[in-house]
């Protein structure tokens, strides 16, 4: 049979092309960093090497709200200012680091936070609209965020013929 390892070799390259770096399903239950709707602006685009163009994230449209929300516990990595912006970045269990920009925070590096705290306020600048820049970090490299927010609809491989 050779159906498997062609469905092996298609999922492999659905994963390249959305920035995954292994099979991730959303059970792990992370919410998202602002209220609904979640609209995304602009899409995270994987770069073709580690120092090429690309979106190392998503941005999502904030609306009114200015309160940025851990999606899941973890301990503050860094909250400081990066270059000209205010940047906070949790870590989280399995390797996983989430970024937020432009977001000030009065948490301190290994501060804990739980699933759901408010982090942070969102500060106006990144988009032309309120919007948050989230990014997220597996074992150093970026993938996309939507893995982690079930945004990205699992993968169903139909037959190609009948039997």
């Amino acid at each position: 049979m050779i159906r498997a390892p062609l469905c092996m070799i298609l999922a492999l390259l659905i994963a390249a092309a959305t920035g995954a770096s292994a099979p991730v399903s959303a059970e792990g239950g992370w919410n998202w960093p602002v209220g609904a709707p979640h609209p995304i602006i602009r899409p995270y685009i994987a770069p073709e090497t580690p120092y090429s163009a690309g979106h190392r994230g998503i941005d999502i449209g904030a609306g009114a709200s200015t309160e940025v929300k851990a999606p899941a516990a973890g301990v503050v990595h860094f909250a400081g200012t990066v270059v000209d912006r205010p940047v906070l970045s949790i870590r989280h269990s399995g390797g996983l680091i989430t970024s937020y920009e432009p977001v000030t925070s009065a948490l301190a590096r290994g501060d804990p936070v739980a699933q759901g705290e408010i982090v942070g306020e969102l500060q106006p600048g990144h988009c032309s609209v309120s919007c948050l820049h989230f990014g997220v970090r597996l074992d150093g490299e970026y993938v996309s965020p939507l893995n982690y927010l079930g945004a990205i609809p699992r993968a169903i491989l139909l037959p190609t013929r009948k039997p």
